[in-house]
Order: structure tokens, then sequence, then C-alpha cells
């Protein structure tokens, strides 16, 4: 869900006067409803009045004149044309004022240069010592093109050994998943190339070393989706989306996988058999007995909807998510499509019948199984409220409480209370796609979250770090905290206390009080303890910024000063049992609620829980100085700059957020497809060869195609 979907309308599509260049337009409406100047002119007005005469009778008219007629006709003529003239006049300024309009004065960013070395190929690749960032590269050379990629794919394997007596020492053994019942096809790999197209831009935010991501390898499509059907034909089991690839190379991937025939494929089945043969991995009391460490599971949810349309593409990364998370970590991880049943006079609950129905109806064959339907009546069944529009201090979008528009996370939460054996949920929506590893990225995500000490955490996670500006993590720790004492503001230091009434509150877990003081704290409480809250977007304060849903906050006293809050925008991240356990209880029993971005966060703000924002990799088209980056998005001259509000244009330009149309042109021009009128076969065989981009997170996603 986005920011400013009503509003941002007043932002104008990507597009410079005179560039070929035009970014996928992204969530806004017309708001452009004035008609033309012609269709008010006298000329138009009378001819929809009156008709037209028939023609005897015109003819009829001419020929009986007399001086009188003659001079009727003679001024009629005259004022007919001077008519006409005038709206011939009125209808040149109307269109030259468009044409004005079109030729809008583009944003800053706009007049940056473009960064070209994104579609560098993997004729074109190099060590990743000797990889120099383009925005480093201060002369104009050409790369060197090889003849074919200079060097071979490699299998990726970024699980634990868990053969190792190492692991063995402290974790039950991980007994081997695979894909079907009679075990003929073991969980695939998948393949990266050992080294970085030369060129290739530098992320402006984060780090891949900070999240766990190895930073010396990239990932093109063979590699990538072959293993789950891309490169292979239809009649094989596979999809057949490679015939119009270019491919120097391929042969390298397609001697080393194996191909599966994915048209009986039954997820479901195969993540439950995966599970029972490792159940004790995650048991508590197998692990207290036999001294082991249990492993904590998590459930991924998908967001989709009735009627959601799964492109083959979309077929891909599905199959990659479930093998990677579930089948290939011996059961870690759980993959379930959460569907929004949008029709609420369908009675899902009521009938196994017209659930099974629907269900079908609306979702491939091959993940029926790990299905679960919801719909906005259901909700209203299940948090009853009541929730009156008095106790609600804005409701900006207009939209009703149980809509998932302003309650997406009551499903959820619901989800959530009939699956306590998950000890995280990820809540994932359909429109975001990974070049990399899902293991790799998530884990990496979930051990660094956990090594973050509390001490300033919120403080941190509400900055974006550039490493260009900030350098390392430590260093931009530093200045967070330089930056908090010279500014004299109270950090943040275990459950927010605020006045209420009414329902009051739910006293926050007795293990989320600070153990001492914050000045007594050598940013050591919290290291080591799992993270309640992990998102991928700065966690603002949106009393700071313009943020049109900032007062959609529902239960509280509206006399009383509205609650602290805390946003993140994009609904996706990990949340903890123990977090999404508290929100249904605020929701239930207290009747609190907040718009969906800003919900979590605040109860975790509320409730002391560990919350994170994190500085996963985020790349820009263009090569912004860092010093400007740092002050348009760290420090806006006014709330209604913050870029979560009207500045999110400086946004569009970028790889992740709601509203980044250069995060769709690159995942297109990756897949192989054209774009802008670049890309596709021909011009990637001409250059040198296909995109091979490192672990990059893309949102959002609205269309996606191959040649």
């Amino acid at each position: 869900m986005g920011a400013i979907k009503g509003a941002l309308s007043l932002i104008p599509s990507i597009r410079i006067p005179g560039s070929k260049v035009a970014y996928e337009e992204l969530p806004s409406h017309d708001m452009s409803h004035a008609s033309s100047p012609l269709d008010e002119s006298p000329i138009m007005a009378d001819t929809r009045r009156k008709g037209t005469s028939a023609p005897r009778r015109r003819l009829g008219f001419l020929f009986r004149t007399s001086p009188k007629r003659l001079v009727v006709i003679t001024l009629a003529i005259f004022f007919s044309l001077v008519l006409l003239a005038g709206g011939s006049f009125r209808a040149r300024r109307y269109y030259a004022e468009k044409a004005k309009a079109d030729e809008r004065i583009p944003y800053h960013w706009e007049l940056y240069p473009r960064l070209d070395g994104f579609y560098n190929g993997i004729r074109s690749l190099v060590n990743y010592t000797d990889w120099v960032p383009e925005q480093q590269i201060t002369t104009k050379t050409k790369p060197k093109i090889h003849k074919a990629p200079p060097f071979d794919p490699v299998a990726v394997n970024p699980y634990p050994d868990f053969s190792s007596n190492e692991y063995l020492k402290d974790h039950q053994p991980v007994q081997r998943c695979y894909l079907d019942d009679n075990e003929k096809y073991a969980a695939p790999d998948i393949f990266a190339y050992p080294g970085i197209p030369a060129g290739m831009p530098a992320p402006y935010w984060g780090s891949y070393e900070s999240m766990g991501v190895a930073p010396d390898r990239c990932w093109e499509r063979f590699g990538r989706f072959g293993p789950y059907g891309y490169s292979y034909n239809p009649a094989e089991g596979g999809l057949g989306l490679s015939n119009n690839s270019a491919h120097a190379g391929a042969e390298k991937v397609q001697e080393k996988l194996t191909k599966v025939d994915y048209r009986n494929m039954k997820w479901g089945r195969a993540q439950k058999k995966c599970f029972e043969k490792n159940k004790k991995r995650f048991d508590p009391e197998v692990a207290r007995t036999e001294q082991k460490k249990v492993v904590k599971r998590s459930a991924y949810v998908l967001r989709t909807w009735t009627g959601y349309k799964y492109t083959d593409i979309q077929l891909l990364s599905l199959r990659a998510m479930i093998n990677e998370l579930s089948l290939k970590s011996g059961g870690e991880y759980d993959v379930h499509l959460l569907v929004h049943v949008k029709d609420d006079t369908i009675p899902i609950w009521a009938s196994e019948e017209v659930y099974n129905k629907t269900l079908q109806e609306n979702v491939p064959e091959e993940f029926w199984d790990i299905t679960t339907l919801w719909s906005e009546q259901l909700m209203r069944l299940y948090y009853p409220g009541p929730f009156r529009d008095e106790d609600n201090f804005e409701n900006h979008s207009k939209s009703d409480i149980h809509g998932v528009y302003r309650s997406a996370h009551f499903a959820l939460q619901w989800f959530a209370q009939q699956h306590q054996e998950y000890d995280f949920f990820w809540n994932w929506e359909m429109d975001i796609r990974y070049t990399g590893h899902y293991y790799e990225f998530h884990n990496g995500v979930s051990n660094w979250a956990a090594a973050q000490p509390r001490k300033l955490l919120w403080e941190r996670s509400a900055r974006f770090w550039i490493p260009g500006r900030h350098g390392t993590w430590p260093e931009f720790s530093q200045l967070v905290e330089r930056e908090t004492q010279e500014r004299n503001e109270e950090p943040i230091w275990g459950p927010v206390e605020f006045p209420t009434s009414g329902l009051g509150r739910i006293p926050p877990p007795e293990e989320n009080t600070p153990p001492k003081r914050i000045e007594e704290d050598n940013y050591e409480w919290g290291v080591g303890e799992d993270a309640d809250l992990i998102v991928f977007d700065p966690l603002f304060d949106p009393a700071k910024a313009n943020w049109v849903f900032r007062n959609d906050v529902t239960g509280y006293n509206t006399s009383l000063e509205i609650p602290p809050r805390r946003v993140a925008i994009i609904t996706v991240g990990r949340l903890s049992k123990k977090l999404l356990n508290t929100m249904h209880e605020e929701t239930f029993r207290t009747h609190h609620t907040m718009f969906p971005e800003m919900w979590p966060p605040s109860v975790a703000l509320h409730h002391g829980y560990k919350a994170v924002y994190a500085p996963h990799p985020v790349y820009f088209d263009r090569k912004w100085p860092v010093d400007v980056m740092d002050k348009i998005f760290n420090y806006p001259s006014a709330p209604q700059e913050s870029p979560f509000a009207w500045g999110e244009h400086n946004m569009q330009g970028g790889s992740f957020y709601y509203n980044a149309g250069f995060s769709g042109a690159l995942w297109r021009r990756w897949l192989g497809a054209k774009e802008n009128g670049d890309g596709g076969k021909k011009i990637e065989e001409s250059r040198s060869d296909r995109l091979c981009l490192r672990g990059m997170l893309f949102h959002p996603i609205k269309s996606e195609s191959v040649e």
C-alpha cells in the first residue's frame, strides 16, 4: 500500500521534456476533469441547441432573396466568421497552454547524470576485487567485452553446513527435503556468477556485508530461475520463457540443473513432509531433553486476492520462495498464500464446498494446499468493535474500518491466531521481487536485526544509512548518538507512556522493561535478542512529516493528545508472534487500530518491543551527490518536504519504494524484455548479453514480461 495514493496525483510522471525515457505510470488519480474550452464555445453550443436545417429549406431560403435578406445574410456570415476566428484562437491558446504545462520544470534529481552500468551484462564480468562502481569512474572508458562470460556459474549455498560437527554439536540433524512424494526430485540449487559487471553502480543506501549477503556475485535469469522452469519447455514440465532470450554461457547452467516437472506439483504436501522429517529441530521439549538448540520457525505470508493474475514469472518467484526458504532449509519456513476474497457476499466460513470452489477458481492448482481465504465480512465477525467514528482522529481515506485499505493487518492478526506454532510471520506483498537467494537475504536480515543493541535503535532506524556519506555502520551509529545529544532529544527507552482513557491500555510485557537506565547501558541490552519487527524503510515519526494518513488513529480518546506513533511505508516485514498477539489484543479488547503502515510500529513503540529498519541495499538510476541525498532524505527543511510526504518524488528513481518507477523498469530489463525502446535479445547480444545484478529488492512490480 502506498503512502499518499490519493493525493499523489499532483506529482507528474517521470519524464523530462525531450527525453525518450519515461517510467511506468504508478498509482495516482487523474484529477484533470476540466473539459476543452471548445465545449463551451458559442458555435458548439448553438449546434447542440438547434440541430441542422434540412437541405431543401436552406436552398429555398437562399433563392428567395431581397435586399433586406441579403443584409441579414451578410451580417450573419460576418458574425459567423468572427465566432469561428475566436473559437480557433481559443483552441490554439488551449493547446499552447496544455503543451506548456506538459513541458514542466524537471525535478532536481532528473538533471543528474544517468547511471548506465546496470545494463552491462555477463560478458563484462570482473572480479569483485577489481570492480569500480560507476559513481567512482572519472574517465569514459568502455568495459572489456568478452566473447563469452569470463567465469562459470556456481551453485549458491547460503545455508549453515548442516552436516558439520560444529553444527551438529548444538543442533539436531537436518534431513534432505524433496519436491515429490517418491523423493525423485531433491530441492534444487540455483546458480550465480562469481563476479560483477564492470562499472556496475554501487547501492546508495545500505550494505550487502551488513545484511549477511555475499557482495561478490551477481544473478542472471537462467541461473536464478532456470531450476524453476524458466529455461525448458512446457512439454518437460517447465514454462519455456527463454526461447527468445540472449543465451551466452547459458549452457553452463543448463547442464547443471535437473529439469523438474512442475505440472503436478503440490507445494503444501512438500512443505508438510519436509517439516515432518525435521520436526525434532523445532521441538522445545526435545531440545531440552537432548541439550540442543531449538530452531525457530517462520510463516512466510503472501498477501494476494481473488482475481489476481498469476503470470508465469510470478510462478517462478513463488516456486523460488518455497524451495529456498522452506525445503532447502529443512522446514525453517512455511510459505502461505493469504487470499482476500473481495466479494463479501460469498460465505467462505459457512460452506466447505463454497470455500474450495472459491479457492480453486482463483489460485493455481500447485498452490491450493498452501492457501487460506479471508474476507472483510469475516473480519467484521472476528473484530466486531465497536469502532466508533467519534473515536477516530481523522479518516482521511473515508474508507470502512474493516476494509483492506485501512486494516490489512486484521487478516494477518487473525491468521497468526490460527497458527501459533510459528515464532515469526513475514508479511509479503505480491509486487515485490528479489534477484538474489531468498534464504540468504531473509536469514541475513534476521541475524543482523538480532545483533542490534536497543540503545538508540529507534533513532538509528528513523534514518537512511548512506555509506558514501556516513561511512561504516558503527560510524553512522556514532553520528546518530552525537546528533541525538546535540538536539537534546529524549531517546526511546522501553515502552512509551502517553495519556489515555476509556478502555485504557494493555500492559506491556515485563521483559520489555529496560534492565537499567539508558545512561548506564553500554549498548548491551538487546544484543542477541530477535527483533519483534523488521521493516525495509525507515521507522519515521509521522508528527514530523506531512504524511496524509498520520492521524488515522482509532479507539483512543480524541479529546486527549493523539498517541505517539511510528510508520514504515510499504507493509512488508517480519513480525513476531508476541507482537502480533499484542496487536490482536489491542484490536479485540480495546478496539485500537491505526492505518496499516502505522499500526505494527506504533504497537511496538507503545509496548517496548524491539523494532528495526533493516538497511538493505537500495539503488538509484542517477548519480546523486551524496551530501544532497543526505540532506533531502534525512534532514528535510519542513514536514511537507519529507521524503514520506510531498518529497516522495525523490524516490521515483529508486529501486525500492511504493512509487519507485525505476524498480519495474530495471526488473523488466533484467528479465530480457524491451523497456523504453531499449533492451531485448538483439540489443543484449550486440552489447554484453544478459543483465547480471547483485541481490536487489524491487518494489513495486506492476507488470513484468520477457521478450
